[in-house]
């Protein structure tokens, strides 16, 4: 038993009355004794569940993310790309209602030259959705076998990467059991949207529920210094993905501006208000394929709204309008469908050359 985490615990759980928030260096504590197992089983349990019932703050994410930079993996700067790396954080637990809309969005992104770093695992607690490593293994891009180093060769070459916790982060991936056992997402979960495993400059995206989440993170991002920026948007089932069914609530913090809430309604850009339902995965991935063969689906309308968003967002194109107009035209060409082409043949020859 660790007594240093036994305190922790006490001082977050000891109530309304007289517990207390921890500091910055006590959370960063707190989450390296859990990474490493130095606290017991009862004791991670225990702090997740109160710190659940107590909320985080800012400055406790702040704590939790020095951890993970310290312990955790991290894709080295690349110089060959021609805009700054977007990191999406996407909820590791999945999606169980809606489709993802995701690796349409990362292909049309990276097709535009964007490159794009994603995060996750297997499927996890508390939802046990499914998780986006699925989609690509349906989409014949496995990234759970490739080494960190040959997600960086993959990276480098093709502008997409994968981070794949139980590989590149068993740490980590130990904790879920705990998540599993208490039935609750801790903090870390919240947290874990604004991980950014990559060292040098990017464009962190990170997808919410609850409208509070928002000020944690803009609290724990400027504690942690302020990235290229920071987008937080009310996405379908806390994702990275804009909604159609209602208007997309978005937050935008960068350096030395102040905080700009920008709302986009898909009626003004000739959009239905259906969200594409989720589907049994095979299902799914015939559909991801349909699109990038340039189909007409409600699909499509998804990767069109978000991929104008994300190009414009991202700098490939002055304004929304022109956004869509060039997702349709990275999907259409078939250009987005090179790219996945590319990005399968960079992941199999490095498992070509781990299997010989």
């Amino acid at each position: 038993m660790s007594k240093e985490f036994r305190e922790l615990v006490k001082k977050i759980g000891s109530g309304s009355h007289t517990g207390e928030d921890l500091t910055r260096e006590e959370a960063a504590a707190a989450t390296r004794m859990m990474l490493e197992q130095v606290a017991t089983p009862a004791q991670i349990g225990a702090f997740m569940i109160a710190h659940r019932i107590k909320r985080p703050t800012g400055e406790e994410l702040a704590g939790m993310l020095d951890a993970y930079a310290e312990l955790g993996p991290k894709l080295p700067p690349s110089s060959r790309h021609e805009y700054p790396v977007t990191v999406l954080g996407i909820p590791y637990d999945g999606r169980s209602r809606t489709a993802p809309i995701s690796p349409l969005t990362a292909l049309i992104l990276t097709a535009a030259n964007v490159p794009v770093i994603l995060h996750g695992g297997d499927r996890l607690p508390t939802k046990y959705g499914v998780p986006l490593v699925e989609i690509w293994q349906g989409l014949g891009v496995d990234w759970t076998h490739n080494s960190l180093e040959q997600t960086q060769s993959v990276f480098e070459t093709t502008g997409l990467g994968f981070v794949y916790l139980p590989r590149h982060f068993p740490q980590a991936q130990r904790i879920f059991t705990y998540r599993d056992e208490i039935g609750k997402r801790p903090p870390l979960a919240t947290m874990e949207l604004i991980w950014c495993p990559y060292a040098g400059d990017v464009r962190l995206i990170a997808g919410y529920v609850h409208p509070p989440t928002e000020n944690m993170f803009q609290t724990a991002i400027a504690l942690r210094g302020t990235p290229r920026y920071l987008t937080s948007i009310k996405g379908l089932e806390g994702s990275c993905d804009l909604p159609r069914d209602r208007t997309a609530i978005i937050g935008i913090v960068k350096p030395d501006a102040p905080f700009e809430r920008l709302l986009l309604a898909h009626g003004d850009y000739g959009f239905s208000n259906i969200n594409p339902a989720l589907e049994p995965t095979e299902t799914l991935v015939k559909q991801i394929e349909s699109v990038l063969q340039g189909e007409p689906s409600e699909l499509m309308q998804s990767a069109l709204w978000n991929g104008g968003f994300y190009l414009w967002h991202c700098g490939v194109t002055p304004d929304m309008n022109s956004g869509i107009a060039e997702a349709k035209t990275l999907l259409n060409s078939g250009h987005a469908a090179k790219k996945l082409q590319e990005i399968r043949a960079a992941v199999a020859s490095h498992q070509a050359v781990m299997s010989y």
